[in-house]
């Protein structure tokens, strides 16, 4: 018998939206490809969703949510490792279709670890009080998309 999956708490259901919408980038990216869109038009939207969304989903994750656990803990190492390997990706000027699938696919088991090991093992360790701050810091307005070049229907 698997043992039954642990509720996320609400305080941080925002950021597990927020993956669900990195996880549609990575579909997005994906399908573009699949459809032979050309790289430039996937790269405008990756770039913006990077800017818009990712950059300040880590820097809120750093700064609030990875302090939970302490600064030697593996799984924090290997999240900011994530982030950094991925600002890279994101950033690399040279083969942007290589970056573009790297980026498709270790965002996706990026946000599979946070969601399925990382997260649980914060909500384990963290106090009502701290969840309570998180909470107040990050509470979600509403996903904004940009739709002006919709590549991936």
């Amino acid at each position: 018998m698997t043992p039954k999956p642990l509720k996320r708490h609400k305080a941080l259901q925002p950021l597990s939206r927020d993956h669900h919408h990195g996880l549609l980038l990575s579909w997005k990216i994906r399908n573009g490809f699949n459809k032979n869109v050309e790289t430039e038009r996937i790269k405008t939207y990756a770039d913006w969703f990077f800017e818009t969304h990712l950059v300040p989903h880590f820097e809120l994750e750093e700064a609030h949510i990875f302090t939970l656990l302490e600064d030697n803990n593996d799984l924090i190492k290997r999240a900011l490792a994530d982030h950094r390997r991925l600002k890279r990706l994101f950033n690399e000027e040279g083969d942007i279709e290589k970056s573009l699938h790297k980026i498709e696919e270790e965002l996706e088991q990026h946000i599979r670890f946070e969601e399925r090991v990382l997260f649980p093992e914060i909500q384990k360790v963290a106090t009502e009080e701290q969840l309570a701050v998180i909470e107040k810091i990050h509470h979600q307005d509403g996903f904004e998309d940009k739709l002006d070049d919709e590549f991936w229907r």
